[in-house]
């Protein structure tokens, strides 16, 4: 398999540094042996007297090209005539020239699609953009068929937008850097690795997979990288060495190896939009009601360091007409001395009749049914609350279990369970709940690290989720007649909390006046680490 490789060299944008580059390039050659390709991203040419000075020495022959180099065409108008049009050609021994936009296959099977310039505002575009038809001519004799597992390199001077998403954030603004368009490429295309410029940033994105986790056969992943630009003064990284075995070539089983770093692919469901508040709808304002130590009059009393007054009132989101239900916090029907924490999009509540005296809720604050409903605001802060749980049972010698059952309830709940650090490990939970699962003919699946659980599940699609604070996650897609206690009779098993008269909650009711008691206490307990105490 290693006799197969390919030694590729990938660098940034030249902008005419042409001695620059190739001495860089003689000496890594030097040092680790000859590379077979060159491949250049981003502008190779400059608009400069000196910068021309230099490029008729290597057109003419005078200096030497050390390896065989393919570039990409113009990024600017100042650029644009260096290259005779938008077809491939030689540009001078050793230099050539891609094209806008096509596909190159080396004789080693390895498949490099790429697409020049910048994404065009209009249809005519001009000589150092790419339209939409560039792009429809590039994937669809590609993406035909279904044989077609992607392609191996893919060269594009302008970077793809919202890459970032689900990962390390580059050195750049996110808000204006990046073609939609060339997303969309990518997304289809599926390169094995994708290179780009322009925006004079080294990034290196975790890798990410380009299928679907439990509703699509595994595909291999794809790495984004972005290179700066040849002696850039901040010593940015401009060249990426890499070998590379034709995807062509290569058993399935190696092609879809996944990374312990993988994440999501930054494309799925960015062309469906957002979600966002309820429109058309005037939300019911309700004012924020205070959790602390307070005086007669319901304000809190200052602690030492803290500043006095009330807090402002927050607005909170709408429930929908003719609902009502006991966990919107613009409800009536919410039982408002159960709340210990209350957030901006998110509040943590005592679990009625909980399995334990820790046993708390993780709750929206507007009416979502499941996690894969809420807005990516709302998951940011329950995120925020679990790792304060998280630290808080620590605290106690505890660690915790979060569950969701996505059927038969009216709003999102999720379920925080502490167990005793000392005699539950990790292990012990995974295997209570497989085993049970098992005795159900349920399959629970495992979910790989980085995934998301919108982008395992629809909206609507019932489901149970189960995390523990070792960072394992898993899912089961119900069927029909799923037991409604299942988390709860894992967890009260003889295996783990052994409390098996606890499975259902209403055998575990108490009365308000010890609902109000244990929620203080808990109130108490958990404000060192409660981020909204003073939000």
């Amino acid at each position: 398999m290693g006799e197969q490789a390919v030694k590729v060299l990938v660098c940034g944008d030249v902008a005419g540094e042409l001695n620059a580059l190739f001495k860089r390039v003689e000496s890594i050659q030097k040092k680790t042996g000859n590379f077979d390709l060159l491949l250049c991203v981003g502008e190779f040419f400059a608009a400069t007297p000196e910068a021309e000075q230099e490029w008729q020495l290597y057109k003419s022959g005078v200096k030497k090209v050390p390896i065989h180099t393919y570039i990409l065409g113009a990024g600017s108008p100042e650029t644009a005539g260096k290259f005779p049009g938008p077809d491939g050609c030689e540009l001078a021994d050793n230099i050539t020239y891609l094209g806008r936009r096509g596909v190159f296959t080396g004789a080693s099977g390895l498949q490099i699609a790429y697409v020049s310039g910048r994404e065009a505002a209009r249809e005519s575009a001009p000589d150092h953009c790419f339209a939409s038809k560039d792009l429809t001519d590039l994937v669809a004799p590609l993406a035909i068929g279904a044989n077609f597992r992607g392609v191996d390199i893919l060269l594009t001077s302008q970077w793809p937008k919202d890459v970032w998403r689900f990962a390390n954030k580059p050195e750049v603004d996110t808000k204006s850097c990046g073609s939609g368009a060339l997303a969309n490429v990518a997304d289809r295309l599926k390169p094995r690795y994708h290179f780009a410029a322009l925006e004079g940033a080294h990034y290196e994105r975790l890798p990410y997979r380009n299928h679907t986790v439990l509703q699509e056969n595994a595909q291999h992943v794809t790495r984004f990288i972005a290179l700066a630009a040849v002696n850039n003064p901040a010593k940015k990284k401009f060249l990426y060495a890499f070998n590379i075995v034709p995807m062509k070539t290569m058993e399935l089983s190696e092609l879809v190896k996944q990374p312990q770093d993988v994440t999501e692919s930054p494309y799925r469901g960015l062309a469906k939009g957002q979600e966002g508040a309820v429109k058309g709808e005037e939300p019911r304002t309700q004012f924020f009601f205070d959790l602390g130590n307070t005086d007669g009059a319901g304000r809190k009393r200052p602690q030492q360091g803290e500043r006095s007054g009330p807090k402002r009132p927050r607005k909170l989101a709408p429930l929908p007409p003719g609902v009502e239900c006991w966990f919107c916090l613009a409800s009536p029907e919410v039982e408002k001395h159960l709340v210990v924490s209350i957030g901006t999009h998110s509040y943590l509540a005592l679990a009625k009749g909980g399995l334990n005296a820790g046993h708390l809720l993780i709750l929206p604050i507007g009416h979502y049914r499941s996690t894969v409903e809420l807005a990516s605001e709302a998951v940011q802060e329950m995120d925020k609350y679990k790792e304060a749980l998280v630290r808080f049972y620590r605290s106690r010698d505890e660690r915790c279990v979060i569950f969701e059952r996505n059927y038969k309830s009216q709003h999102l709940q999720l379920q925080v369970v502490p167990l005793p650090l000392k005699s539950c490990a990790s292990d012990d939970i995974k295997e209570a709940f497989v085993q049970q699962a098992q005795k159900r003919k349920m399959e629970l699946a495992e979910i790989p690290p980085h995934s998301d659980l919108k982008q395992l599940v629809s909206p609507g699609e019932p489901y149970f989720y189960v995390e523990l604070d070792s960072g394992e996650k898993f899912l089961y897609r119900i069927q029909r007649n799923f037991p409604l206690q299942f988390g709860r009779e894992v967890l009260a098993s003889e295996a783990l909390l052994n409390v098996p008269t606890r499975a259902d909650w209403k055998e575990c009711k108490q009365s308000q006046g010890q609902e109000k008691a244990a929620c203080e206490r808990l109130r108490k307990d958990f404000q060192p680490f409660d981020f909204a105490w003073e939000d």
